[in-house]
């Protein structure tokens, strides 16, 4: 059916709306990023840069100490915790998901498992934290990635049930009647045919552990230890705060993660879209 103008007209200024309501402060972070500081404090704001600056960029970049160390070193332990993490939840969650959906499972111990990911983190905390310091585990980014880990593998499970469910069963049936087992099966025979949802579910992942501030605030304090998003939090404290920095900073750590999600961008939409439909 072809739309009328009056459609059209709605339908694209809802698409235009929506861009500038998502791209807009990524937008504004980014002239924040290279504007002068006296732009950044004038009053009326100045929305355009009276000169371009990138010294915040290079400062960011350079390992001679500084801001420099500080955001490498984040950005490092940020790689680290989140791609450490999101490997072991799928590395767990893959055949979890599989005994849910081919071994019938019970189904009360998965709903237990997404039951943990709705209480508040707070709840966490403390019996979290008097064990690491008993193990002597605080600071360190392996804490983090066992952290993460058992937050994301309820989500992880759930998603790649939902995509084991809608994959055809004859196919492992027909394994099965060659001898093969179910070890065999799910490397050979199911994980190719749930890449795109393995896909989706290590992005979907990866992003929520990246963005992850609580535990990392709590369970680390130095260099060693402490991801992006806890060392942009550090740029902002002092007496004088330089916005410029704190945007610069803000877009570097949106780059791995969005560089990612436009690698990935095939596989994580048709694995999204996969465990939707059944049947």
């Amino acid at each position: 059916m072809r739309r009328s103008l009056v459609q059209s007209i709605l339908l694209y200024g809802c698409a235009l709306l929506l861009t500038a309501f998502t791209a807009g402060p990524l937008l504004w972070l980014a002239v924040m990023s290279i504007s002068a500081p006296t732009d950044l404090t004038e009053v009326p704001l100045r929305w355009i840069p009276s000169e371009l600056d990138f010294s915040r960029y290079a400062a960011l970049l350079s390992v001679d100490g500084g801001n420099g160390e500080r955001f490498l070193s984040a950005l490092r332990n940020s790689i680290l915790t989140a791609g450490g993490a999101t490997a072991a939840a799928l590395l767990l969650a893959i055949p979890a998901a599989y005994a849910f959906s081919r071994r019938q499972a019970s189904m009360v111990l998965l709903f237990a498992f997404l039951a943990t990911i709705m209480m508040p983190p707070i709840t966490y905390v403390l019996p979290l934290y008097s064990t690491f310091s008993s193990l002597g585990l605080l600071n360190h980014t392996v804490t983090l990635i066992i952290v993460y880990t058992a937050m994301l593998l309820p989500f992880a499970t759930w998603l790649m049930k939902a995509n084991i469910d809608v994959l055809p069963v004859e196919v492992e049936q027909a394994a099965f009647m060659e001898g093969a087992g179910t070890a065999y099966t799910i490397r050979q025979v199911v994980l190719p045919l749930a890449l795109p949802a393995i896909a989706a579910t290590a992005m979907l992942s990866f992003l929520v552990a990246w963005d992850e501030f609580f535990y990392a605030l709590i369970f680390t304090n130095d260099l060693s230890a402490k991801t992006l998003p806890v060392a942009i939090a550090d740029f902002s404290a002092g007496r004088v705060t330089d916005y410029g920095v704190i945007a610069s900073v803000g877009v570097l750590a949106t780059l791995p993660p969005a560089i990612l999600a436009i690698a990935f961008q095939k596989f994580i939409v048709s694995g999204l879209v996969a465990g939707s439909v059944k049947g």
